[in-house]
């Protein structure tokens, strides 16, 4: 069976194979802000699922045909200071990022969507969210200008990694380690297991 990973994010893809998955990626291309747009008043677990089935659905309709396979859609937030944000994209929005969540806590928000595909015909879907509280230290300006201009925190959900860069920012996480980089693990394989598929078909095995 194949598993197609509905996201161009590396961290995703770095975590998928760690844990013995070699996914086939498939970028959705969905307009993200669009799909927001639509929806009145979300809570913020409704937004990031939302996001992650608009983005399977995507690959779904591109991969028409295909049979016998997963699609997973993935889409992550950091909810603080009472607001959902995403991925900074300009150096002047993640220097504001940071001023105001430095020091603080926030909850990174993951959203995921699973369509079952079976002889070219979707059989099963199941979505669901992760929460992880993030708890930010307090980098000095040059440290944050450094990060900035790294460019690591620019396209990222909330302006911040856990494996990488910004790790050195960050105090502790309460919850799902696997969450915070872009795909919860455990969520995953429970929503793999309502669509009828165990991740130990979905390992890669070694060329005999």
């Amino acid at each position: 069976m194949r598993f197609v990973l509905a996201s161009q994010s590396p961290a995703r893809l770095g975590v998928l194979r760690s844990a013995g998955f070699d996914p086939s990626v498939v970028v959705s291309g969905v307009d993200e802000d669009a799909v927001a747009a639509s929806l009145i008043d979300p809570a913020p677990e409704e937004l990031v699922r939302a996001l992650a089935a608009a983005k399977a659905e995507a690959v779904f309709e591109a991969l028409d045909g295909h049979s016998d396979m997963v699609i997973v859609g993935c889409d992550s937030m950091l909810s603080i200071n009472g607001e959902m944000v995403g991925k900074p994209i300009t150096p002047e929005a993640a220097r504001e990022r940071w001023a105001s969540m430095a020091g603080k806590t926030g909850e990174l928000l993951t959203g995921h969507a699973i369509i079952r595909v079976e002889n070219g015909e979707r059989t099963k879907e199941a979505s669901g969210t992760e929460g992880t509280t993030v708890r930010f230290g307090t980098p000095s300006q040059e440290e944050i200008e450094a990060y900035i201009a790294s460019g690591e925190p620019l396209q990222v959900a909330g302006g911040f990694t856990l494996d990488g860069l910004g790790g050195w920012f960050i105090e502790g996480i309460d919850g799902d380690f696997s969450s915070v980089i872009g795909i919860s693990l455990p969520l995953t394989r429970r929503l793999l297991t309502e669509v009828g598929v165990s991740v130990i078909d979905l390992w890669a095995r070694p060329a005999s």
